[in-house]
Parts: C-alpha cells; sequence; structure tokens
C-alpha cells in the first residue's frame, strides 16, 4: 500500500496536504482500492464550512456509495473539476490527480491526524 511520507492521515482513510493555509484533501491508495472502480465523485460546495468528521461529499464505485468526510475544520476554497468526467483518477492517482477538495484552514482548526508511520499501523491492524 503507498502511504507518501509528506501527507498526513485520518482514520477514515482521507490524506491532507497542508500549504500556504489550506488543505488539499484526497481519498489514500487503501481507500481507493477498497472501494473498487470509482464511476461518481459528487463534489462539495465551493464556499461551505466544514467541521473536522463532517461528510463533504460522497464518492460513488462498482461496489459501494461512500462518505467522504473532512479530516479538518474550515472553508471548501477549490474542488477538483476533473473528477467530473474522470473520476477514475481517484484509482489512478489518488494522491497527485485524484485530490478532491482543497479547505482554507479555520483559526480552530485542529489537527487529529495521523502521521504516515500511524496511518500505516491503523491499516494493518
Amino acid at each position: 500500500m503507498n502511504i507518501p511520507e509528506n501527507l498526513l492521515y485520518s482514520s477514515d482513510h482521507e490524506w491532507v496536504r497542508i500549504e500556504d493555509g489550506k488543505a488539499v484533501i484526497g481519498i489514500t491508495d487503501y481507500a481507493q482500492d477498497a472501494l473498487g472502480d470509482v464511476v461518481f465523485v459528487d463534489l462539495p460546495d465551493i464556499g461551505g464550512i466544514v467541521n473536522s468528521g463532517q461528510t463533504i461529499t460522497e464518492v460513488e464505485s462498482t461496489k459501494s456509495v461512500s462518505d467522504i468526510y473532512a479530516p479538518i475544520t474550515g472553508t471548501i476554497i477549490e474542488v477538483n473539476h476533473d473528477l467530473v468526467d474522470a473520476p477514475e483518477l481517484l484509482n489512478e492517482d489518488p494522491y497527485g490527480d485524484g485530490w478532491i477538495c482543497a479547505i482554507e484552514l479555520s483559526d480552530n482548526s485542529s489537527t487529529d491526524l495521523l502521521s504516515p508511520q500511524q496511518y500505516g499501523e491503523l491499516i494493518e491492524s
């Protein structure tokens, strides 16, 4: 399983890359593998305020429909429109072109995120 060292992770299998006061979010390699072939991504609304642990979107695969949760608190400032026409990017490049959205961190945004090592231990158990 691919677990990049430069990212943080949620126990719900989302990854977070914090850069310039925002957090880019996607699903992990483990999550996309468990989902199977992704056929639809319901993108969140730009401007939406989200709290850590709140459902921000849904992903539909050939196996099921799964909720995607906000790993941090803030405001959604960008979404990956490429996923509308190419939802398979979540399977093909979950840590790159398959990102889902970016959230501007709020002042009270706490990070209960896992290190790559902690996330690796989580998925092994």
